[in-house]
């Protein structure tokens, strides 16, 4: 038998830049950033962060974003369907909260700290047919759109709900802070200005089934790699990135002349954008249009694969164009930045995720045959 086609048919997200998928895409289409400063979060010194402004809980935001996406799709509930999670930090802001309240461990429950703490609470609210979690940084939700393709195109499942959540933690901040990454303002990926990354933090929520609806768009294959270059930093040629975009092209046969829009890991940092524009370059030249969208979601760091792939099926439902905000003078000059939104007739998305480790995933989308 022929492999299944995997469709993303509902989907919702929800960060700094907008309470939904369409406002969220409207604020990347008119420049309009999420990201705000900081000063309560490392002593004596402003970071600029992309913080969700809840009314509510965090876990009830993804209670009511996993509602919404079930009330867009054709089912009834999950009972038939996989979870898969991805997040880099599951849910250690909840120990955070606990540990600072009461100086010590002894109220800290072990199922809302690890990874599959997201599963863990959408279980008490959902029952689905089984669930899985992965944590592999950056790239944690793309890795879990991944798999989900994989059980879909072997059969192994019909319906599979993707999770890509992470919230903002001080152990976190002051982690990248150590590394010596945080901005104070905005970040601008690409540009000779930049001087870090904004750490944020989302939920993205994708419904992945076997059969299209109107208006779906195909997930159409996966390219993974780990270039193992340095624990923290790409190999600079961008070797990794590079051989990741290679791989998921030749699986679904796709020529680099094919791709209408990348949308770039882009975190602002000096490491990562000048990798990443080598890999761009060397594979597609200077035709490929190619915007980074943190300088308005910031880096919601697991959640952001599956975040940018919403921002990809909006790009490919709209045939809009999702410009890069805060690109004043590209360091790569020979690259296709996209500095306003505009129309554009195009068939294929590519989503990059680069991680550390050099753990690198390459998502490829577009319009159903």
């Amino acid at each position: 038998m022929p492999p299944n086609s995997v469709f993303i048919n509902a989907f919702e997200s929800v960060c700094c830049a907008g309470e939904s998928s369409e406002a969220l895409f409207e604020a990347i289409c008119a420049h309009q950033s999420g990201i705000k400063t900081f000063t309560e979060f490392i002593h004596d010194k402003q970071i600029a962060l992309g913080k969700i402004e809840k009314p509510f809980s965090i876990d009830e935001i993804l209670e009511l974003t996993c509602k919404k996406v079930l009330a867009k799709s054709n089912l009834e509930n999950f009972e038939n369907t996989l979870l898969v999670v991805g997040s880099s930090v599951g849910g250690m802001q909840t120990t955070e909260a606990i540990f600072l309240r009461d100086h010590h461990y002894a109220n800290i429950d072990p199922k809302l700290h690890a990874i599959d703490a997201i599963a863990h609470t959408l279980s008490q609210h959902f029952t689905f047919s089984d669930d899985i979690s992965f944590s592999t940084a950056c790239t944690s939700s793309a890795n879990a759109l991944g798999y989900a393709h994989e059980m879909i195109v072997k059969g192994v499942y019909e319906n599979v709900l993707v999770v890509g959540f992470d919230t903002l933690s001080l152990t976190t901040i002051r982690g990248f802070d150590a590394l010596g990454v945080l901005s104070s303002r905005p970040c601008q990926p690409f540009d000779v200005s930049r001087d870090g990354m904004n750490v944020a933090e989302g939920i993205a929520v994708l419904l992945l089934q076997n059969k299209p609806h109107k208006e779906s768009i195909e997930l159409l294959g996966v390219g993974y790699s780990s270039d193992a270059h340095h624990m923290a930093h790409p190999s600079p040629d961008g070797a990794g990135a590079l051989c990741a975009m290679q791989k998921v092209l030749k699986y679904a046969h796709v020529q680099p002349s094919e791709i209408g829009y990348i949308n770039a890991h882009g975190t602002g940092t000096t490491a990562n954008d000048t990798s990443e524009a080598n890999a761009i370059e060397t594979l597609f030249g200077s035709h490929v249009p190619v915007s980074s969208t943190k300088s308005i979601t910031g880096h919601t760091l697991g959640a952001s694969g599956a975040l940018e792939a919403i921002i990809c099926v909006l790009a490919l439902q709209k045939q809009i164009l999702p410009p890069n905000t805060n690109l004043f003078e590209p360091e790569h000059k020979t690259l296709h930045f996209v500095n306003e939104a505009k129309t554009h007739r195009f068939r294929y998305a590519l989503s990059n995720s680069l991680a550390f480790g050099g753990n690198n995933t390459a998502l490829l989308l577009g319009l159903p045959q």
